[in-house]
């Protein structure tokens, strides 16, 4: 693809800092820096000049460097101005490039015109913001990974498994009448079978790669006094609930963000879940309930210095929670004697004051969100995992049709698995999801 335009954008963060980068792309770049620059700028060659605004005057003095098409992150012609961080004198640099011809950056446009230009495919564009908006060490692996192209190259590898498939499929309906039934063959169900494993592992490791970009939301809920606020001061390590024996000490949600085994983690404490005549808490309990219907989890805390019934009623009985979104959480075991960790299935003990069980905890947390290892996950999105659901959903109607002799049917299932696999990368995407991919990137990149 040839741009015709040239654009422009300050690259780096708005604000005051020790450099600022000016990034332009397009067939005009190498003659705005010119202009610039005041003379010609080499290609892949640093060096150090003073930015020139129209009338001769300097605007700064920094660093320009060229990269000749196609050896350029967006396959264009690219020019970069490092100057120092202040935003007048880029800002000054801006509308001087804007004068030579060049126009705004649309948000993500560079990186849309790499994709476009064929250096990244449209998942490692996808990876360039969620590397930059990674929070937690394992995020920012995972979406190295995907930008690497290593996501990109497993769900290719499946996709000419299930071409190849559709050919030999398509080749069977061409000898129909020849007395040797081509779609008997062994191979075609083993291959269906390979195809439909690999999908299932990467399906697996992206639904853990989502949980690292999109971090966990978690929900501290139950009965007043069970000690909900306590458990949230010793989880973040820090007094940030107020704690007191007076029930109905919380009366909003009040939220931290941390980070357990990779993941970041929304923790929420919520007012203690009863009926009461007081307006304000009240509104708190609904909020809570609000708070709770939208978790990925829910720690329902109880009281395990009182009776366990009454405790599991008071709490329990007002929340409908599936079990595989709940971590029953036994909290004041230093008054109970109740030995800390994990109890039974979906039981944690734990004494939120002594911080007894609060790493068997935090391991549950990760089990029970099915975070699982983060090695070799991939940081995917919602499309992705959709697109993978389908093309597995495809796969396996391909196999029951073959298994019924439909040839022709199982084939065309073979061909929607293609076109949802070309969705991930790009190979089969409309303009308005590239206009909506974009559109989430900051503008500069």
């Amino acid at each position: 693809m040839a741009c015709r335009d040239t654009i422009v954008a300050i690259a780096t963060p708005p604000g005051r800092g020790g450099i600022a980068v000016l990034r332009i792309s397009g067939d005009q770049a190498f003659a705005v820096g010119r202009a610039i620059a005041g003379a010609a700028l080499p290609p892949r060659r640093v060096q150090v000049v003073d930015f020139k605004d129209g009338d001769g005057s300097t605007i700064d003095r920094g660093i320009a460097v060229c990269f000749r098409a196609p050896r350029s992150y967006t396959g264009e012609d690219v020019l970069e101005l490092h100057g120092h961080g202040s935003p007048m004198a880029m800002n000054r640099l801006l509308d001087r490039a804007c004068g030579l011809g060049a126009r705004l950056a649309r948000p993500g446009e560079f990186t849309e015109r790499a994709f476009l230009n064929d250096k990244i495919d449209l998942a490692q564009a996808e990876a360039v913001a969620d590397l930059i908006d990674s929070s937690t060490r394992q995020a920012a692996r995972s979406a190295m990974r995907s930008l690497a192209g290593e996501f990109s190259r497993r769900v290719l590898d499946i996709d000419r498994m299930a071409m190849d498939l559709r050919v030999h499929v398509e080749a069977a309906i061409d000898f129909a009448d020849e007395e040797i039934d081509f779609l008997a063959d062994p191979d075609i169900a083993a291959n269906i079978a390979t195809i439909e494993g690999e999908l299932a592992d990467v399906i697996e490791q992206s639904r853990r790669g989502q949980v690292l970009r999109d971090g966990l939301n978690v929900v501290i809920a139950g009965a007043p006094n069970v000690g909900k606020s306590s458990l949230l001061n010793r989880l973040l390590a820090e007094d940030r609930a107020i704690v007191t024996e007076v029930p109905g000490t919380t009366r909003d949600l009040l939220s931290a963000d941390l980070e357990i085994d990779g993941v970041a983690v929304r923790l929420t404490d919520t007012a203690g879940l009863r009926l009461s005549g007081d307006r304000v808490e009240a509104i708190g309990v609904e909020r809570a309930r609000g708070a709770v219907a939208k978790a990925d989890l829910v720690l329902l805390v109880e009281d395990a210095s009182g009776t366990r019934a009454s405790t599991e009623d008071a709490a329990a009985g007002q929340l409908d929670v599936p079990s595989e979104r709940r971590l029953r959480v036994r909290n004041k075991i230093d008054l109970s004697g109740e030995t800390p960790g994990r109890g039974g299935a979906g039981e944690v003990r734990v004494s939120a004051l002594t911080g007894a069980g609060l790493d068997a905890l935090r391991q549950a947390i990760s089990t029970a969100a099915g975070v699982g290892p983060a090695e070799g996950a991939y940081l995917a999105r919602k499309r992705h995992l959709e697109a993978l659901a389908a093309a597995a959903d495809h796969v396996g109607e391909a196999g029951r049709r073959i298994a019924e002799g439909f040839g022709d049917l199982a084939a065309e299932e073979l061909r929607h698995a293609h076109r949802r696999l070309g969705d991930i990368v790009g190979a089969t995407s409309s303009e308005d999801l590239l206009g909506e991919i974009f559109r989430s990137f900051c503008i500069g990149k």
